[in-house]
């Protein structure tokens, strides 16, 4: 928050995902930026703890426990976040299944978690935009952000699923953001790299072990500034995009990964 400008004062957010790491940093700064918030995951105790610092910022939050891989979950979470917030004019899609929960080539993949994975990652964030695009097109106003992968743009060794997943959600942020450009809706995506979370963790220690390194080794050589990135660093980009300030940017798929990817 720069000075006294408050860039999401009187919106309403839903956020997936947004109990720990990339999602509950999006939260906080949403709420520092006076959003009122509609947050979800599957830990109700970690999501109570987010409603609380939420409030101390002034913010509203409704919290909503939920596992989006069980069908009907999106509906759900969609009535309950209008119900206690009224139409809703951020959406973040954050929740994510990663490649580290099983990694395995191709030839030995699990076609079980494959379905799960693309359930969660793609057809989650699919049903919860059009859950609220009608009340964001009846108001000429509304900001979709999802958070999907620098892997949405190159492959994963031994994460087909994931990489499969973050591809298809680009490919649904661009036509979504084709077809409301003109209802003054915007959909973008960030494409982050290897972000120092719980579930990176794990895949850090695949690596280290695959590759006969160390995990602090590992993390050195994951990207070319030497280290992965932290979760409040992906925040001020969900900011930007959730903000009137971005109004002329849509269908964008944004990479910040320590310069991995140096092209689009």
């Amino acid at each position: 928050m720069e000075g006294n400008t408050v860039k999401l004062k009187g919106n309403t957010a839903l956020i997936t995902g947004a109990s720990k790491g990339i999602g509950r940093a999006i939260a906080l700064a949403f709420a520092e930026e006076g959003a009122d918030l509609a947050v979800t995951g599957r830990n109700e105790g970690e999501l109570q703890s987010l409603a609380e610092a939420v409030q101390a910022h002034g913010s509203r939050c409704v919290v909503i426990a939920a596992d989006l891989a069980e069908r009907g979950a999106t509906a759900k979470i969609y009535e309950q976040a209008k119900a206690g917030l009224g139409p809703i004019q951020i959406l973040v899609n954050n929740a994510g299944v990663g490649s580290s929960a099983n990694p395995k080539p191709v030839v030995n993949y699990d076609d079980d978690f494959w379905e799960m994975m693309m359930y969660v990652n793609l057809t989650a964030p699919y049903l919860l935009s059009k859950y609220v695009l009608p009340d964001m097109l009846a108001a000429q106003y509304g900001r979709i952000v999802n958070v999907a992968s620098i892997n949405g743009k190159i492959g994963a060794l031994h994460g087909a699923a994931y990489a499969a997943s973050k591809h298809g959600l680009l490919g649904l942020t661009r036509t979504l953001a084709m077809e409301v450009v003109k209802e003054g809706v915007t959909v973008n995506a960030i494409c982050p790299g290897p972000v120092h979370t719980l579930i990176n963790d794990i895949r850090v220690e695949y690596d280290a072990k695959r590759l006969g390194k160390t995990f602090a080794e590992m993390e050195t050589i994951m990207t070319p500034m030497g280290r992965r990135l932290e979760p409040d660093e992906i925040a001020p980009l969900a900011v930007y995009l959730a903000s009137k300030e971005s109004a002329p940017m849509t269908g964008q798929a944004i990479n910040i990964d320590g310069g991995i990817l140096m092209t689009g």
